[in-house]
């Protein structure tokens, strides 16, 4: 095949635009052309009434010399021979094979490194401390409409992880030379998601096709041969001169390994509390912590998209802003969500944590998203165990600051400038559940990040309008947004201090969203494999 990059368009262009632009860009008949294969599809809306179309297209030709065509465009970066983007098994499982890995947590990460496993035949045993994600989604709307809350069973606990209530964005920045997230988001597909996403720049699912296609996927590793294990939390791993043996659960059951995925995931703080007295390496990394800010979804459409606002092909808007502060502190915007709602996302009693949420239809009034600012390892003495304590403690003063029922606390943009003490609020109604408490949030955040979002609200109105108006709303705290802990690993992927660990994920510090969790976790179950193989 050949790849054609930069195929530009009008938003509107007709059905047959891209095989005339294949046809003259090759100087091709249209008998020649097999197939125009769509690799990927994004838009440039710099100019945001004149939006344009940006495709990434594999073209399957017949009676046709390739080698020659490429000649003719050795100097055109934009014409290229198709990589092959098929996912290749590193491994298969050998029969007599006796020991089986354990994945501890059934995020992204540790359901992709399962499922892999799982797939090459090494029949794996997956812990996951949560409920099903059937039953995990009845806690956690219980827990919105409610304020009861089941610690076990959240937001951040059970089976899909944090990402199964989120926007369910599924695009990142990391390098991906083998084209792991492809083989990400082909399982999705296969488990129930659109087609759409395999193609699209920006891809997203939402969270009610996610609760069923996380189930899906759980099936299949079960149909071959791994075992699943909900409501299971790991208590103690058992560690012998340096090389891991297997774990102890919460009912006090042994399993015997030689190979441990840890995927824990950003909220198991207990877990982390265990793998420090236990003696695996970590260190402090940075993370940010900030408010969700509510717009009208119709003003970023219009902000950002002019009169094409609203279009099928662009769907509802987001952004992505940054801002570099006087005092050398950036705030940035993370985890936008379009037309969606922020969340009660605590997994610990008496503490308030948001997060934002999407349906795939982005269909919700308000857009919101993240602000935040970035802290670093100094601010917390480079110790990973106070950076989690500095998340706890703004946590609690939130619950506190919300009235004490898991209510968030809430201000408007223009009385948070302006140093007020919480007005009610205007044409922005909050969708933060169980409710919000109108309040002053100058202290809900140290000093420094207070005045760092102050600075930059204005500066980020300068790139979309109205940003900073009066009535748009702040919800607090966002205080999960990464790990403050990295469990470091070599380049076998394995604990530099404790062999068989695979730490993994974004609760190690290796990832941040769901693309980059589940190739994470693809990579880890690929060295695991391997290493498993090695010493049989």
């Amino acid at each position: 095949m050949i790849r054609l990059n930069q195929v530009k368009l009008p938003l509107d262009h007709s059905e047959d635009a891209l095989q005339n632009y294949v046809l003259d860009k090759l100087a091709l008949k249209s008998a020649q052309i097999v197939d125009i294969h769509i690799f990927k599809r994004g838009y440039d809306a710099r100019k945001r009434n004149l939006i344009t179309l940006i495709y990434t297209l594999d073209i399957t030709l017949k009676e046709v010399d390739e080698a020659s065509i490429l000649a003719r465009f050795v100097k055109d970066p934009n014409v290229r021979e198709s990589p092959d983007t098929n996912y290749q098994y590193v491994a298969s499982a050998p029969d007599d094979l006796v020991e089986r890995p354990i994945v501890i947590g059934m995020g992204p990460c540790g359901l992709f490194s399962a499922l892999i496993l799982a797939q090459m035949g090494f029949k794996p045993i997956l812990l996951e401390r949560g409920k099903s994600v059937h039953e995990r989604a009845k806690d956690t709307f219980r827990f919105w409409r409610t304020g009861k809350l089941n610690t076990e069973s959240n937001v951040q606990f059970g089976e899909g992880g944090a990402g199964t209530f989120s926007d369910g964005k599924l695009y990142s920045q990391v390098k991906d030379p083998g084209f792991l997230g492809l083989k990400v988001k082909q399982e999705f597909v296969a488990a129930g998601a659109p087609k759409e996403i395999l193609y699209l720049s920006k891809p997203h699912i939402g969270t009610y096709k996610l609760v069923t296609m996380v189930e899906k996927m759980r099936r299949q590793i079960i149909e071959l041969g791994g075992e699943i294990r909900f409501e299971t939390r790991v208590e103690e791993l058992k560690i012998e001169s340096q090389q891991i043996t297997g774990v102890i659960l919460n009912g006090g059951e042994e399993i015997a390994s030689k190979h441990v995925v840890l995927a824990i995931g950003h909220s198991a703080r207990d877990t982390v509390q265990m793998l420090h007295d236990k003696g695996v390496h970590l260190e402090a990394q940075s993370f940010s912590i900030g408010f969700r800010i509510e717009h009208k979804q119709e003003m970023i459409d219009e902000c950002r998209f002019g009169i094409n606002a609203g279009h099928p092909t662009l769907g509802a808007a987001d952004y992505k802003l940054v801002h570099h502060c006087k005092s050398g502190r950036s705030v940035y915007s993370f985890c936008m969500c379009p037309g969606g709602i922020v969340v009660a996302a605590t997994s610990e009693e008496h503490a308030v944590v948001t997060n934002g949420m999407s349906q795939y239809s982005r269909s919700e009034r308000n857009a919101n998203s993240a602000i935040v600012v970035g802290i670093d390892p100094s601010d917390f003495n480079n110790d990973p165990l106070q950076g989690i304590a500095l998340q706890r403690q703004l946590e609690r003063n939130a619950y506190v600051m919300g009235g004490s029922n898991y209510d968030a606390p809430a201000q408007m943009v223009g009385d948070f400038l302006n140093a007020g003490k919480g007005l009610p609020f205007e044409s922005i109604v909050p969708s933060y559940k169980p409710n919000v408490k109108m309040t002053d949030l100058s202290t809900a955040l140290p000093d420094y990040a207070i005045d760092a979002i102050r600075e930059a609200l204005p500066a980020f109105a300068k790139k979309i309008r109205g940003f900073d108006n009066k009535d748009a709303m702040l919800t607090g705290v966002e205080t999960r947004t990464s790990s403050p802990v990295q469990i470091k690993r070599g380049k076998d992927f394995q604990s530099i201090n404790t062999k068989g660990l695979y730490p993994g994920g974004e609760g190690a510090g290796y990832a941040g969203g769901i693309l980059s969790a589940g190739i994470d976790g693809i990579k880890i179950a690929q060295a695991v494999a391997l290493d498993m193989l090695e010493n049989k």
